[in-house]
């Protein structure tokens, strides 16, 4: 039986990852979930569900459902995987237009960076190429990301057998 994983969550799940928390895929049902690190430490605590309200019980679960059953769950690659800076970088490289590919590199030196690079990108009128190219690069980070998974998968499966 082959886990089917949706691309996109995988996608949005490395997007939208929060300090202090865990986006992980399950493997065996191919869900993408987020735990906060506070979650998981109380599930590590055993702590109980009395006095939760319905959706911290849920999110307690999900944290006690990582810790009991580690083996089922892989982290997808954080933003020190997935190094936006460097994106960013790249992306200026390809800008073919020499006086708009400088005005790019000048914007993402120093501190305040990323927000300087989307306002000249914007002026240049380059904010959906950044975009664009910027989804292509999640989706590849995202399906390298799922053939490793494969891989320790298998390597695992092949552990089992001998």
């Amino acid at each position: 039986m082959t886990t089917k994983v949706k691309l996109n969550d995988i996608v949005e799940g490395m997007e939208i990852q929060l300090d202090e928390s865990s986006t992980l895929v399950n493997i065996k049902t191919g869900e993408v979930i987020y735990v906060s690190d506070a979650n998981l430490r109380n599930a590590e605590d055993g702590d109980s569900f009395e006095g939760l309200r319905d959706w911290q019980q849920e999110e307690l679960e999900v944290a006690y459902d990582v810790i009991e059953n580690e083996e089922n769950y892989i982290e997808l690659p954080t933003e020190y995987d997935i190094h936006e800076y460097s994106m960013i970088e790249n992306f200026c490289l390809t800008v073919k237009d020499p006086k708009a590919q400088g005005l790019l590199l000048r914007a993402i030196r120093g501190k305040g960076a990323f927000g300087r690079f989307k306002d000249q990108a914007f002026d240049l009128g380059l904010e959906q190429d950044w975009y664009t190219y910027r989804d292509e690069r999640y989706k590849q980070i995202a399906i390298e990301f799922c053939k490793n998974v494969k891989n320790i998968i298998w390597n695992m499966l092949n552990e089992v057998r001998v």
